[in-house]
């Protein structure tokens, strides 16, 4: 309710071309979803459908990537993450939505669990809602499977510190099917860390079938 108050006295601006009314508007949204990734996540060689190649080891099967953290989505993972945008969880929940093909309707997706202080700062869990609302729309399962153990921020930590972090990141949070697909969704892929381990804690537990959702692509200079 108060967000709604507040697009009505100081409306949102489209992040990529100024668009009074929205936060991305159809054109721009577009623009972000046409240009697909074809590169794998971990050693940039050119890949097909998904962006992981046959020859990088990691503890999930399939990798989508919506687009580079640049530009218009950029600004929007901004605002959404820093600014306390709260209504943009939709607009990145239906990049996500274009970007991933159908899913077996047994897939259970699985956001990366935020840190408590930052769930204070923003005043909400801003990967839950992305996830839920993924979910909803295309009728899948949606189950917070993944805890955080420590309350440590990546921003601004070197790749070494992000490793380290990860590694005692987190824990489950409930059973695993062996049989069914797991989703696990996140914002920003920079070292590939958090969902590294976030998947190998899935992985023992039992879950064959561990994939990857990532809105925005950034490496570390």
């Amino acid at each position: 309710m108060i967000n709604e108050f507040l697009s009505l006295i100081a409306p949102h601006h489209c992040c990529g071309c100024d668009k009074i009314g929205c936060l991305l508007c159809d054109n721009c949204k577009n623009n972000i979803t046409s240009e697909t990734i074809t590169a794998c996540i971990i050693c940039n060689c050119p890949t097909f459908q998904t962006c992981l190649c046959n020859t990088c080891r990691v503890p999930y099967e399939r990798v989508w990537v919506v687009g580079s953290r640049e530009g218009t989505l950029q600004r929007l993972v901004g605002l959404y993450k820093f600014e306390r945008t709260k209504s943009a969880y939709k607009d990145l929940g239906d990049l996500l939505l274009d970007t991933l093909p159908e899913l077996p309707p047994e897939t259970v997706v699985v956001p990366i669990p935020t840190t408590p202080s930052r769930i204070r700062e923003r005043g909400y869990d801003h990967m839950l809602l992305v996830g839920r609302y993924f979910a909803k729309l295309r009728k899948l399962k949606y189950k917070q499977l993944i805890s955080r153990r420590t309350n440590t921020k990546q921003r601004q930590a070197t790749a070494r510190q992000r490793v380290e972090q990860a590694k005692k990141a987190f824990c489950l949070n409930g059973d695993i099917d062996a049989n069914i697909p797991y989703l696990l969704i996140d914002d920003v892929y920079t070292t590939g860390s958090t969902m590294k381990y976030a998947s190998q804690i899935l992985q023992k537990a039992g879950a064959k079938h561990i994939w990857v959702a990532i809105i925005a692509r950034q490496t570390l200079d």
